[in-house]
């Protein structure tokens, strides 16, 4: 009786089958960096990945806020607010993969799974049901407002460092597109007339 290698299964009809369920041992362990020739002292990449890490827990859980109200938007501004919601959260998942990315490239691991950008997140957490869109604004106000202080921190660090790629990515692409969501959120909460002006 030939014995299949672990590479090679085949079932009792003759066909190959997949090798299911398979564990191994991690290649990298979080919170450790790789030895990647970037020209940065280990230490200059040990704290730009921790604060990317924190930047992209905060932006995750910012997009996913979006998600949520793009979902749960109601009212006679339900149209608009949908689609901002929805353009916005899409902006932010291209931020959150620049973000990852920009870890992975200094030799650190991104954090990726709910659980831990839950444990990590310094974002407010909402309640799971629909809020008015007044509130949706706000609470999506003060969360750029965090994610934005914590990025332009995180620059400076990058600059200190002399990290002029994670420098440039926080501030070209993280800072600018938040401040220009933050702008477009914020007129829909200024008070005017519709109709007649006094």
């Amino acid at each position: 009786m030939a014995v299949s290698s672990p590479r090679s299964q085949t079932s009792a009809n003759g066909k190959a089958s997949p090798i299911l369920h398979q564990r191994g041992k991690e290649l990298q362990k979080y919170g450790t960096l790789r030895n990647i020739p970037l020209g940065l002292a280990d230490k200059a990449r040990a704290q730009n990945v921790e604060t990317l890490n924190q930047i992209l827990a905060d932006t995750i859980t910012l997009r996913d806020l979006y998600q949520k109200h793009h979902w749960q938007a109601a009212g006679p501004t339900f149209y608009q607010l949908h689609l901002l919601f929805e353009k916005h959260y899409n902006e932010l998942n291209e931020i959150v993969d620049q973000l990852a990315e920009r870890i992975q490239t200094l030799g650190g691991i991104s954090l990726a799974m709910a659980a831990d950008i839950a444990e990590t997140t310094t974002v407010p957490r909402p309640p799971r049901g629909s809020e008015p869109p007044p509130v949706q604004i706000s609470r999506l106000l003060e969360a750029h407002e965090i994610v934005i202080k914590e990025t332009r921190d995180g620059a400076k660090q990058a600059d200190e460092n002399g990290d002029d790629g994670t420098n440039d990515l926080l501030v070209s692409s993280v800072v600018r597109t938040n401040e220009l969501q933050v702008w477009f959120l914020s007129e829909h909460l200024v008070d005017t007339d519709l109709v007649h002006a006094e």
